[in-house]
């Protein structure tokens, strides 16, 4: 196996030895007058793939010349073919695009070689014959569907559009082309949108070619280089730039998101301008009638705080002309299907098929649109960015008044074509809307005057006229009616005094056109074209090709298409396509086939015009030849608004076309145009006026750093998964993206001046440079890093590299500053350890101080408290022996005294001992003891202790019949209160149970005499009842001993007050249900009845029943008070009195 090895690399070095010289013979070869081709592919491994070229038109015609003619030089393998017939069998089996008769590349395999031709089997069988010039070799299956064209290793014609076509047939409509992102339009939802996608580009957890990775790339140099961005959506109509434009304003406004909101008005702006500003043509269903720029501004922050709007070149001749297959603007269709029947009312509104500026056109409706829930969300998105209700109205009203100037007719009357205006409801709902009367806007556009010295003559106009005037004022009203609302958009989003001069702006203008019937719109457009693709090439081809010659970098100059050429037909002066179509307006009698004949006049010699016939003519632009007629060119050049129509809007009490008015330019000169008199108000075409305004976008875009984005229109059809390979291509040739993959390739991108390299990566170096010159740090840092030679160039001022190699040096970059990054995270955190350590230390020293401080403060404090308290202690301890001393003098002298009267009265002595309760020692008095005086001293003491302990305990019980008399006192003042409230509720029954007698009283006065007698007897009463049993049944008050210590009578007594209370409360309540049930008994007199003599013996002896108890009760009341009162005052006397006696003995 190692022979076999060793064996097949010794083949395949001398083939690529004979495959060199090959080549260097075939470039001897090659004429002189041919381009260079770039340097041949080095040796070693892990270079660049040899040069390739591409031919400069790009065109597969051009394939039959020799490699050197510009196609690539081993992408063509009829020239291997030619040059190794000898090697046929390293051929077999090799993948190769082949061209069909038809021109169509299919995919094949080649069987087999003779001379110049191949036998190519192809992808469904079949085996054919193709010339060498038309086979170009393919990519391998690795590389199929690749992210970048770049990635590819042939890059032909139909690797291209392959690559394209499976990367849409699996939905990834993105691709990379070098800097530029490739938009396929997949006329469907492509599930690759929303705030899941967000958050991973954000995150950088994705990084597939897609509108958010260029947003993000956008933001992300804004924020850390501080230059303003731009993102660049060109391509043809029907491509989706809108809808691009619309995605990349979501992820800016999700990046930027704050709490003010603006984001959310900024993506409501899309709704406004496109119901304003698109319409359906026969390419797009949603095509942009006009070029707008947003200028989102950025806080320091990175949060947007503004933005700005700004438009260019409405289409306005579409509100009054329509072509077959297209529509108005949205905002008809919406008004007329979404608004209210309110709101219908008060503008006399109708259907969209009975207005003659819509019915013009057979499509009133769009397929999968709905009108009226479309303008729901216009009327959101004017809430939104703050638009009064009255506003609101006021914008509607001027939209039904241009669709009621369009139904406005007009009647001819003489030979001579003058007319009259037909005075319908168009004309009265025209004027009502406006704020005028019917008869100034039948005058204003059936007549015309002229001022011929002090007289004004007036003049009738004529049919073409007068439809014309009509179509005048309506077109003026709507644009003017568009420029306000972008300015009333432009001030809900105002940065003000939030400009930081960060901003990014998304261009979305219209994409080249190129209809059947091309006008003054499409002119316009192209040209607009023109100089954004000028723009392209300025940045990705002129500029980076110039820095390469102009700082000395070997470079073999691509060839591209340069558009230059165009641009100077359309703008040079005095023979430009603009300046004679400005000197051709001037003249009255000037026509359309005059303006014709003026052009192949001047402009046949320049090779991108060409004349046609009658009043066409030609222009071969980027993107192909466009044919042109000029039948409305000058009138739409123009743009004239008679004078009665000037003075009509003047005139109207409407405040927006008062406002209208007064933006015109009032200038004295009138012109000598068709009308005789209309003011120039616009003192400049509509041409140059636009021409002006695209030279203001493009200086404001070369101060800002382009981010491009192509869109490309898979098919005309507007269809998915339907891929036209024709159509692709043209559009990838017209932008130039196949050169810029070569530049991309070819080139170098990334691009440093030696002064920032060398602060960037220097170091990086292990050892450092002794001269300290950028350039030899550069050098040395490319050197250390095994960085091939030919992967950068080094210029006289920039560092030049070739792709990938700036990435290797950022992660080498990133790993030293990690590691360096670790170091100081290390050395920072002992730094702040040891200072804090520090200042622990310190802190707890400050601290031991403050507390020693208050210590000894405390301290202080606390002896001198001491001092005042222990002196304190000493006077009460002397005052306390002195009066001790004292006592016990006074019971020694007594006890003296008693002693000698003993002698004298010795029965009385004996009866005093006997009541005083002495000691044993005390009965026996004898004369030893009285002469040994000490040992009564001592005996003395003894006593007076235990009297002490006594007094001592007596006071402890003392203390706890004092609690016992609060108790007590606490249940007393209960007592009282259940009392009175018992008295209460008593009085209010007795009071009731009146009124109810009195009711039934008044009951019974009807029946009879003695009947009212009972009543009046029944009234008088209170409650009574059952006397007899219940006085019988009181409870025995028991009388309680007296004694001194124990209160168990008290108590007994005091409980059995309570009892009594509660015998009457529920005597009371028992007799009241009795006497109620009686008294009801005897009133309640069945209807018919009267009352007899015993019923009234029966209430007379209820009654003096209820008397009896009433007073029995009463009695009863009483003495249980003054029980009660008697039982609080004798608990207090017995506690005086024993407290008296317990004083006494104790003396």
């Amino acid at each position: 196996m190692l022979s076999s090895a060793s064996m097949s690399s010794l083949t395949r070095s001398s083939l690529e030895e004979m495959l060199e010289s090959l080549r260097r013979r075939d470039e001897e070869e090659k004429p002189k007058d041919k381009p260079p081709a770039l340097p041949s592919r080095p040796p070693s491994r892990a270079r660049l793939p040899s040069a390739r070229r591409l031919p400069n038109s790009f065109k597969v015609d051009d394939c039959e010349a020799p490699p050197s003619s510009g196609e690539f030089e081993d992408d063509n393998v009829g020239y291997f073919m030619k040059k190794l017939c000898l090697l046929n069998f390293l051929f077999v089996k090799l993948h190769v695009w082949c061209r069909q008769p038809k021109g169509k590349w299919e995919l094949g395999t080649i069987q087999s070689t003779s001379g110049e031709e191949a036998s190519v089997s192809l992808s469904n069988g079949n085996v054919m014959k193709v010339a060498r010039s038309d086979i170009l070799p393919a990519n391998p299956d690795i590389l199929e569907a690749v992210e970048d064209l770049i990635q590819l290793s042939y890059l032909n014609e139909p690797s291209v559009l392959h690559n394209l076509q499976s990367r849409y047939s699996q939905d990834m409509i993105y691709s990379k082309a070098g800097p530029i992102l490739i938009a396929l339009n997949p006329f469907k939802d492509v599930q690759i949108y929303g705030n899941d996608y967000i958050s991973a580009y954000r995150q950088k957890l994705m990084d597939s070619p897609h509108v958010y990775a260029m947003a993000d790339a956008a933001y992300n140099e804004m924020m850390e280089d501080e230059v303003n961005q731009s993102i660049i959506i060109s391509g043809e109509s029907g491509s989706g730039k809108t809808e691009t434009a619309k995605i990349a304003m979501q992820y800016l406004a999700a990046l930027g998101g704050g709490c003010s909101g603006i984001e959310n008005e900024i993506l409501q702006t899309n709704f406004i301008l496109e119901a304003f500003g698109n319409a359906k043509t026969s390419r797009n269903d949603n095509s942009s009638r006009f070029g707008k720029l947003i200028e989102i501004h950025f806080s320091a922050m990175g949060k947007i705080c503004g933005a700005k709007i700004q438009t260019f070149l409405l289409e306005k001749s579409r509100v009054v002309q329509l072509a077959l297959g297209e529509r108005s603007y949205h905002i008809f269709y919406q008004l007329c299907a979404g608004s209210s029947s309110e709101l219908k009312e008060r503008l006399n509104l109708r259907m969209a098929s009975e207005y003659k500026y819509l019915n013009q056109s057979e499509y009133l409706t769009i397929d999968g649109v709905d009108d009226a829930k479309k303008f729901h969300g216009l009327m959101e998105a004017l809430d939104v960015i703050r638009m009064c209700k009255e506003d609101q109205e006021l914008v509607f009203k001027m939209l039904a008044a241009i669709l009621w100037l369009g139904n406005i007719s007009f009647q001819v009357n003489d030979n001579e074509n003058h007319i009259e205006v037909v005075n319908d409801e168009a004309v009265t709902n025209a004027a009502l809307l406006m704020g005028c009367s019917s008869q100034e806007l039948m005058e204003a556009l059936s007549t015309h005057k002229i001022q011929a010295g002090k007289d004004t003559i007036t003049k009738t106009l004529t049919l073409r006229q007068a439809i014309d005037a009509r179509d005048a004022l309506a077109k003026f009203i709507y644009a003017s009616l568009f420029d306000w609302l972008v300015d009333q958009v432009n001030k809900s989003l105002e940065v003000g005094k939030r400009r930081t001069g960060r901003s990014i702006s998304i261009l979305d203008i219209y994409g080249f056109e190129s209809f059947q019937n091309n006008s003054f719109e499409q002119f316009c457009i192209n040209y607009a074209n023109e100089r954004l693709q000028q723009h392209f090439n300025r940045h990705l081809f002129k500029l980076e090709q110039e820095d390469y010659e102009l700082d000395g970098i070997d470079w073999t100059k691509v060839e591209f298409e340069d558009n230059q050429g165009c641009l100077d037909l359309f703008e040079k002066k005095p023979l430009g396509l603009f300046s004679l179509l400005d000197e051709e307006s001037n003249f009255p009698r000037a026509t359309g086939l005059t303006l014709a004949n003026k052009l192949k006049q001047h402009l046949h010699t320049n090779p991108c015009f060409k004349g046609e016939r009658g009043r066409a003519f030609s222009v071969c632009h980027y993107a192909g030849e466009v044919l042109y007629e000029t039948t409305c060119f000058l009138e739409k050049n123009r743009d004239p608004l008679p004078s009665g129509s000037i003075q009509l809007l003047s005139s109207c009490s409407c405040e927006l076309l008062q406002l209208f008015s007064k933006t015109l330019n009032q200038s004295t000169k009138q012109s000598n145009s068709l009308y005789g008199g209309a003011l120039d108000s616009q003192k400049q075409s509509v041409g140059t006026k636009f021409k002006g305004q695209l030279f203001k976008l493009m200086h404001q875009l070369e101060s800002t750093t382009p981010h491009f984005i192509r869109c490309i229109k898979p098919n005309t059809k507007h269809l998915s998964r339907i891929y036209d390979e024709d159509l692709v291509l043209q559009q990838l040739k017209s932008c130039g993206v196949l050169e810029v993959v070569r530049i991309s390739r070819a080139g170098y991108p990334t691009r440093m001046t030696h002064q920032e390299f060398s602060r960037r990566y220097g170091f990086l170096l292990s050892e450092a440079n002794a001269s300290q010159d950028p350039l030899s740090i550069s050098v040395a840092v490319l050197q250390q890093f095994n960085i091939p030679p030919e992967m950068y160039q080094v210029g006289f001022t920039k560092l030049y590299l070739r792709t990938g190699q700036i990435g290797a040096l950022e992660d080498k970059r990133k790993h030293l500053l990690q590691g360096i990054l670790g170091i100081q995270k290390s050395f920072r955190g002992y730094q702040a350890r040891h200072h804090y350590h520090e200042l622990k230390k310190g802190v707890a020293t400050l601290q031991s101080f403050f507390r020693g401080e208050n210590a000894r403060r405390q301290y202080g404090v606390m002896v001198k408290s001491s001092i005042t308290i222990s002196s304190e202690n000493i006077k009460e301890t002397q005052a306390a022996t002195i009066l001790q001393s004292v006592i016990r003098g006074w019971l020694v002298r007594r006890h003296a005294s008693g002693k000698n009267k003993s002698k004298k009265y010795p029965e009385n002595a004996k009866s005093k001992q006997r009541t005083r309760v002495r000691l044993p020692e005390e009965k026996d008095v004898s004369s030893e003891r009285v002469q040994n005086l000490p040992s009564a001293l001592a005996e003395l003491q003894k006593r007076v202790v235990k009297a002490e302990a006594t007094i001592e305990q007596k006071e402890e019980e003392n203390a706890e019949l004092k609690e016992q008399l609060k108790q007590f006192e606490k249940r007393w003042i209960e007592y009282e209160k259940k009392m009175k409230s018992m008295e209460e509720m008593w009085q209010k029954q007795m009071a009731s149970l009146q009124m109810s007698l009195a009711a039934a009283r008044k009951s019974l006065s009807a029946e009879n005499a003695g009947g009212q007698l009972a009543r009046r007897e029944v009234a008088s009463f209170s409650y009574e009842s059952e006397d007899a049993t219940t006085m019988g049944t009181r409870t025995p008050r028991t009388p309680g001993a007296s004694t001194p210590l124990k209160y168990s009578s008290s108590l007994s007594e005091a409980n059995g007050s309570l009892t009594s209370v509660s015998n009457l409360m529920r005597e009371f309540d028992q007799r009241r249900q009795t006497f109620d049930n009686d008294a009801r008994a005897l009133v309640e007199v069945k209807t018919g009845q009267s009352a007899n003599t015993n019923s009234i013996e029966e209430l007379r002896k209820l009654k003096h029943r209820f008397e009896g108890w009433k007073s029995d009760y009463k009695v009863r009341l009483k003495e249980t008070k003054t029980r009660l009162h008697k039982v609080g005052n004798s608990e207090l006397d017995k506690r005086k009195r024993w407290w008296g006696k317990l004083s006494s003995r104790a003396l």
